[in-house]
């Protein structure tokens, strides 16, 4: 994978009607490549708007070749959050309902870069439409999510938990306390056993 990144980051001027051949690809190898030059275009300071909504775009429209957790979290954050920052973001809360498990990890994934920049209310918005999720790919996602953005605020996390604790996948509350100290753990663990 560090060859990948390596070879990505040589390529990173693609033009953008190359990255799509290459998402287009079958071969994993090829379509990591091109999220991962899509991340590092979006990630430059002095990427022009108009092409970080062609990237953003691109993916929207090619998420069916973005169908693995580590594409997904690769490029979210910046292709698709760092896009919509200043702009309406109702397309995460569309993605949230998406029957495709890819773009309700998208959603939640992309607020990342909201936390960032400590701006932690869509994560914790789309983590309430996601917490009785049946995936794991989202039960580790909406728990880590939840958990970067209560370093950010702390009383919001804990205002999530208490609400959704009791019956949050286990995978999902384990990460989402994960930083919580000793004695916050447990009183979470023991609710959500009680509970059950």
């Amino acid at each position: 994978m560090a060859e990948l990144f390596a070879l990505a980051k040589s390529f990173t001027q693609m033009p953008l009607a190359e990255v799509e051949q290459l998402l287009d690809n079958k071969s994993y190898d090829a379509r990591m490549g091109a999220v991962c030059i899509m991340d590092f275009q979006a990630r430059d300071k002095k990427i022009p708007a108009e092409r970080k909504k062609q990237l953003f775009d691109l993916y929207i429209t090619k998420h069916d070749k973005i169908d693995t957790w580590d594409m997904v979290d690769r490029s979210a954050p910046y292709v698709v959050g760092g896009y919509l920052f200043d702009k309406p973001r109702a397309i995460l809360y569309k993605l949230a309902k998406s029957p495709n498990v890819w773009e309700r990890r998208t959603a939640i994934v992309s607020t990342y870069f909201f936390i960032r920049q400590n701006d932690v209310a869509d994560t914790f918005k789309i983590a309430k439409m996601l917490v009785k999720d049946k995936h794991e790919m989202i039960h580790s996602a909406v728990g880590s999510w939840v958990r970067e953005a209560g370093k950010r605020d702390k009383q919001k996390l804990l205002d999530f938990l208490d609400l959704n604790a009791v019956t949050m996948p286990r995978t999902m509350l384990r990460y989402a306390i994960e930083k919580l100290d000793k004695n916050e753990k447990e009183t979470y663990l023991s609710a959500r056993k009680e509970k059950l």
